[in-house]
């Protein structure tokens, strides 16, 4: 028996292309993956950091009312006060630094989250939320590491140059200015260079699952050469997201103005206006809320691109990915994640694919160098020439019958009035 392969139907298309990217693919798709999972991708989003928010603002709230609320019982002036004052602002600070800590904690799982979702994304997978912290939690921990020793590594040296301008300062005053603004002039290009050097290090450590040290060379590597492309891409994403926020919180704040204008024209406001300026304010914290939430999706999701990108360039990740596709939409189980596979592998470098250009025109004497000329075909024998003088032939006597085979009929017409062998059925006919 003949067995005939099964039909399969065709993969399903990712939220990126399996090839090098350009620019504009990458910045495009990075929006364009907020439809791709928005429950996961925008909803967990927004709602992370709307409870980080409002607990943020309650809880600092609390501590500042009972610590300074101490400050009603005793004289103002007097040295119980100043401590109390003291006291209270320090309690207070302290309470906003470790919660704000806590809000950026919750930030990076976000971001961690929207990473693995990517990258199952690209495969054109769809993953709950439930399966994707299953996925990011093993390496969770040692993402809040990273981010901790950055902020001390950053805290450190900020305390070195500010220590050491200050000593200066004592010495000479109108120097330690100076150096002062040169080293914060040369921080700027310092830090973005930094930056754009280890972006890739939360997403090598959430999907290859590598130490902090191995992530810190995996982005430094991956990286090279894509320096200002990465600088540009993250510029115009920031650009994006900051202008939309001014041109949303400009109108808002002069609405502000305006009702506080027209209901406490003598600028002692009563209850109406204070709760028409509260429910304004309230109204532009939550669209700048939902503006921050929808850029860390897009910032995150861009990232997590660069970082596919950046591999199928160097390390050919386009090639595991396709067999992971084919084997898996062939009904394969089992599969190992195609991310963990032939890593730090490279490969020729390639351009990226643009689907828009056209096939470049062939250089003269390409197609001779492609296809050899092949040598002519042999000339048939011809007979051998004969030396006797022709023949002619004598004239028939009579004229052939009308049924021999020899007549010759008009393209289409019988040779005796129609044909009965001819098919009817031919286009000829």
């Amino acid at each position: 028996m003949t067995a005939y392969p099964a039909w399969t139907p065709a993969s399903r298309p990712g939220i990126i292309p399996l090839h090098p990217l350009t620019f504009g693919t990458i910045l495009g798709r990075s929006f364009a993956a907020l439809r791709q999972n928005p429950r996961v991708l925008l909803g967990f989003a927004l709602v992370a950091q709307a409870v980080a928010y409002i607990v943020l603002t309650v809880a600092v709230g609390a501590v500042a009312w009972l610590t300074f609320s101490r400050l009603d019982t005793v004289t103002p002036g007097s040295d119980d006060f100043n401590a109390i004052l003291a006291g209270s602002i320090t309690i207070t600070a302290i309470a906003a630094l470790l919660l704000g800590l806590a809000v950026g904690a919750l930030t990076i799982v976000v971001q961690a989250v929207v990473i693995a979702e990517v990258a199952h994304a690209a495969v054109a997978e769809k993953l709950s939320l439930g399966a994707l912290w299953r996925q990011i939690k093993p390496v969770i921990g040692r993402l809040l590491a990273y981010t901790a020793l950055m902020v001390i590594a950053v805290i450190v040296l900020v305390a070195v140059l500010g220590g050491a301008i200050l000593a200066l300062g004592l010495v000479a005053a109108p120097l330690a200015v100076g150096v002062g603004i040169l080293v914060a002039l040369a921080t700027i290009p310092l830090a973005w260079w930094l930056g754009i050097k280890l972006l890739l290090v939360p997403a090598a450590i959430i999907i290859e699952h590598q130490s902090i040290g191995k992530a810190l060379s995996r982005s430094w590597v991956l990286t090279r050469r894509r320096f200002w492309r990465t600088l540009g891409l993250l510029l115009v994403v920031s650009l994006i997201f900051g202008t939309v926020s001014q041109v949303i919180s400009f109108p808002l704040g002069l609405l502000s103005s305006a009702f506080t204008s027209i209901i406490a024209p003598t600028g002692d406001p009563d209850a109406s206006a204070i709760i028409a300026i509260v429910v304004i304010t309230l109204f532009a914290q939550i669209l700048t809320l939902l503006i921050q939430s929808v850029a860390l999706v897009v910032q995150s999701t861009a990232t997590a691109i660069i970082y596919i990108d950046a591999r199928m360039q160097r390390e050919g990740l386009d090639l595991d990915l396709l067999a992971y596709i084919e084997h898996r939409d062939a009904g394969a189980t089992g599969l190992t994640d195609p991310y963990r596979q032939h890593i730090g592998r490279e490969v020729e470098p390639r351009l990226p694919v643009n689907p828009y250009a056209l096939a470049p025109a062939s250089a003269p004497g390409a197609d001779a160098q492609q296809y050899p000329p092949q040598p002519p075909y042999p000339a048939p024998p011809q007979p051998p020439q004969s030396t006797a003088p022709p023949q002619v032939p004598a004239a028939p006597a009579s004229p052939p019958p009308a049924s021999s085979p020899t007549t010759w009929a008009a393209p289409g017409a019988s040779a005796a009035s129609g044909d009965k062998t001819a098919d009817p059925k031919s286009p000829w006919s």
